[in-house]
């Protein structure tokens, strides 16, 4: 079995796990979560902690993926995910609009992101987003979304970046 299989996940206070023949669902504070799981393969609740076995060779991996997949199901719905980002650039803003994200990245129009369902997104300052939710896959696929808009050049280091990320700065061109 993978190592990353072999390890328990520890549930949380407040948090519940159902476990149906091809379905795992979470359910915690912060929302409901739920996964497909193959039927050969289970999963035990042992003194508040999940543990994931299987029988068939061909599924080890497959049982990893699945027990970090659950894992950050429990994370999700007990604690919350979040990713921020930041503008750079002069002129550069961000402004919530009702449930919309309006972003000025110096083009000739605005642009207004939806905000999907299970998805918030707050503006501390006018060159700050912070995206939060349950979903970990959704939070940093909206966050990629968002910065797609305008990714960090290297030359000026303007952009839509991540707050962690660093942009390798290239050196001009000499004539």
């Amino acid at each position: 079995m993978s190592r990353v299989a072999k390890k328990p996940i520890a549930l949380p206070k407040g948090v519940e796990v159902k476990i149906e023949d091809e379905l795992i669902t979470v359910k915690g504070p912060k929302g409901t979560m739920t996964q497909a799981k193959p039927a050969s393969m289970q999963i035990k609740n042992e003194n508040n902690e999940l543990v994931f076995e299987t029988e068939n060779n061909d599924q080890i991996a497959l049982t990893g993926t699945l027990r970090a997949v659950t894992a950050n199901m429990v994370k999700g719905v007990s604690e919350g995910f979040e990713r921020k980002l930041e503008l750079v650039g002069v002129g550069y803003r961000a402004a919530m609009q009702g449930k919309d994200l309006n972003l000025t990245l110096g083009y000739s129009h605005p642009i207004l992101f939806a905000t999907p369902e299970g998805i918030t997104i707050a503006t501390p300052s006018a060159t700050e987003i912070v995206v939060t939710g349950a979903d970990k896959q959704m939070v940093g696929e909206v966050a990629a979304k968002i910065r797609a808009y305008r990714k960090p050049e290297p030359y000026k280091g303007k952009g839509v970046k991540y707050s962690d990320e660093t942009i390798i700065r290239k050196e001009a061109k000499k004539a």
